[in-house]
């Protein structure tokens, strides 16, 4: 599978952005799908992921209640909805994907497929 994610932008403190990985092929529905994201100068971190369906996600302590990750498995894309966005999240952002695990995972070692990343900057 190819994982494509283009967007990403500026914006200001408090604002809002949506980022949108789209998948090639047609298992895209059996792939757990996950968002990192690397800040200069620091690892590259989990901040979210969602199973097959949809119906169960997980997130990072410090994004949880500002972004919600979302899929749309008859388009093979999964979006990452951010709100209440701080320079804190300033950062390249990475769509995943998890071919085999049957939970939740936030280690990126069980995340075989990766986009080419996106570029999110928020301003103070």
């Amino acid at each position: 599978v190819q994982l494509q994610a283009p967007g990403g932008g500026l914006v200001q403190a408090g604002g809002s952005l949506r980022l949108t990985c789209a998948a090639t092929g047609r298992t895209f529905s059996r792939y757990f799908m996950g968002w990192f994201r690397q800040a200069p100068g620091k690892e590259r971190e989990f901040v979210a992921a969602i199973n097959w369906s949809g119906g169960s996600t997980s997130y990072a302590d410090s994004v949880k209640g500002r972004f919600t990750i979302f899929r749309d498995n008859a388009k093979n894309t999964v979006y990452l909805q951010m709100n209440s966005l701080k320079p804190e999240d300033t950062a390249i952002y990475y769509c995943a994907a998890d071919p085999s695990s049957y939970y939740l995972q936030k280690t990126q070692r069980n995340y075989d497929y990766w986009g080419q990343g996106t570029q999110v900057t928020v301003s103070s």
